[in-house]
């Protein structure tokens, strides 16, 4: 596996090129954004490393150009802690954030779960949501009504939760678990994050965003992708038919003058 790390710190280049090395890993190293972009095209490597505060382009440009051609497993080490800084990268195109300083071995767990998503997503399924289709491997949403299709454009981090609850479909994705997997431990608190992602994903893939049938929330809990809408039991349904239909009847006049 070939992975290409950059970073003006000739020290750090130096200790990752030696310690992936000695994991068997092919190591690629740039100092700068520049270079770094000029080695992805030429080198393709498997997996982009790289640091925000490089000079002649930042790392959050670097993402942005290497996302306009490349699926590749991104995956941000930086010295800047900020939540604004996780999100502008995650939004840009990042799959992951490990802040400085950091352990060898946490930094190759999180290789490894990179790599694992990556091989993994060679074979994954296509899952219909409504009038939508989720298709894993491609990264691609696509709504059809009409007879006419569009494409569906998700920012990644909106595709990161999407993703989650697809492949936890009809279970329950606590709220610690989407801010765990997506931002990271330090942020299991910021439910504020998850609310906005989950009604920017409502208004794209929802029939009515006002009143979800899909992507639900679980009042106190986490949210829940329901792939098909929960039907009735018989004798309830039937109930409630016979319900509706005297309530229809009993304020058919009031209906008709409210147009």
């Amino acid at each position: 596996m070939k992975i290409l790390i950059a970073d003006d710190d000739p020290q750090l280049l130096r200790a990752l090129r030696i310690t992936l090395g000695a994991k068997g890993y092919d190591v690629v190293t740039a100092r700068d954004g520049d270079e770094a972009i000029a080695l992805a095209i030429d080198r393709r490597p498997d997996l982009l490393m790289l640091d925000l505060g490089m000079p002649r382009l930042d790392g959050v440009a670097v993402i942005e150009a290497v996302r306009g051609w490349s699926a590749m497993p991104i995956l941000v080490v930086s010295g800047r802690t900020g939540a604004a800084d996780k999100v502008e990268a995650l939004d840009a195109g990042a799959d992951d954030y490990v802040t400085k300083p950091f352990s060898m071995e946490e930094l190759l767990a999180r290789i490894r779960a990179l790599t694992r998503r990556q091989i993994r997503g060679e074979s994954e399924p296509v899952v219909v949501i409504g009038d939508a289709t989720v298709d894993l491997s491609a990264r691609t949403v696509v709504r059809t009504a009409g007879g006419e299709s569009r494409a569906v454009r998700l920012t990644p981090t909106e595709w990161q939760v999407l993703e989650l609850l697809v492949r936890n479909a009809g279970r329950l994705v606590t709220r610690q678990t989407l801010l765990t997997e997506i931002w990271g431990s330090a942020h299991v608190a910021d439910t504020g994050y998850l609310r906005l992602y989950l009604a920017q994903l409502r208004k794209k893939l929802e029939p009515d965003p006002a009143t979800p049938r899909y992507l639900i929330t679980e009042a106190g809990m986490g949210y829940r992708l329901q792939l098909e809408a929960p039907e009735l039991p018989r004798d309830e349904g039937d109930a409630r038919g016979r319900e509706n239909a005297r309530g229809h009847g009993d304020a058919g006049g009031a209906g008709d003058a409210s147009g």
